[in-house]
C-alpha cells in the first residue's frame, strides 16, 4: 500500500467540522484538502480555485456526463461535487481530505480504498439547534430542511471510523489532530521505495 489515506471528515451542518479542519491545517502541511465544485456564487472573502471552483450549471453537468465527480448532490438549490482530478494530489507523501456531507462520504467510500472517515457532531441535538441559529439569520424553512437533514446524518455516524463530539472545542481539535497523525503512522503507509533503502543500508553496515 504505497499511498498515503484518503481522508473524510462529515457530520451535520452546525457541527463544526470546518472550524476544527481550519485549526488543525497548518499543523499539518502533508494533507492537502481537496476542492469542490460549486455553481453556487461566492460569499464575501472567497476566492475561486482555494475555497471552490465557482462554476456555473452548464458546465457542472456536463461535468455530471462526463462522470469528473467522486460524488456530487443538489443542496440547497446549488449543485456541490468532489472531482477525481482531487486524486492527483494524492501520493506517496500527502495524504488527501475531503469535507463532505454523509451522502458524499459514502460514495466516496465505496468508490475508494484506504479511506479514514470522520464523523464530527455537537454533544446534543438542542446544540446543534443553537449553533445553526447563532450563524445568522436563517428562515424557518431552511432550519427545519437542516434539522431534518442532521437527523437522517446522526444515524450513519455507526458506519464511520471514527467520532469526535464537539463538545469543547480545543479537546475536539486534539482528537481530530490524533487522528489524522496515528492514520499517518501506519505500518501499511510505508513504501516499498523506503524498506528497500533500509535494506540496503542495513546490507551496507554488515559489510563495513
Amino acid at each position: 500500500m504505497d499511498l498515503f489515506p484518503v481522508f473524510i471528515v462529515s457530520g451535520p451542518s452546525g457541527a463544526g467540522k470546518t472550524s476544527l479542519w481550519k485549526e488543525v491545517a497548518p499543523g499539518l502541511p502533508w494533507i492537502r484538502t481537496a476542492i469542490s465544485h460549486t455553481t453556487r456564487p461566492p460569499r464575501d472573502g472567497e476566492s475561486n480555485g482555494v475555497d471552490y471552483f465557482f462554476i456555473d450549471r452548464q458546465e457542472f453537468e456536463e461535468m455530471i456526463r462526463g462522470e469528473q465527480f467522486l460524488e456530487w448532490a443538489e443542496v440547497h438549490g446549488h449543485l456541490y461535487g468532489s472531482s477525481e482530478k482531487n486524486l492527483d494530489r494524492c501520493d506517496r507523501e500527502n495524504a488527501l481530505l475531503f469535507e463532505v456531507d454523509c451522502r458524499g462520504a459514502k460514495k466516496i467510500r465505496s468508490k475508494l480504498k484506504n479511506v479514514v472517515s470522520i464523523f464530527v457532531m455537537t454533544p446534543s441535538f438542542e446544540d446543534l439547534i443553537n449553533r445553526i441559529k447563532n450563524r445568522g439569520c436563517i428562515s424557518e424553512k431552511e432550519l427545519s430542511v437542516r434539522l431534518e437533514t442532521a437527523r437522517k446524518e446522526v444515524k450513519q455516524a455507526i458506519d464511520f471510523d471514527y467520532l469526535i463530539i464537539n463538545n469543547t472545542f480545543s479537546k475536539a481539535v486534539t482528537e481530530l489532530r490524533s487522528i489524522f497523525i496515528a492514520e499517518g503512522c501506519r505500518k501499511e503507509y510505508l513504501t516499498s521505495e523506503l524498506i528497500k533503502r533500509w535494506e540496503q543500508e542495513i546490507q551496507l553496515f554488515h559489510n563495513e
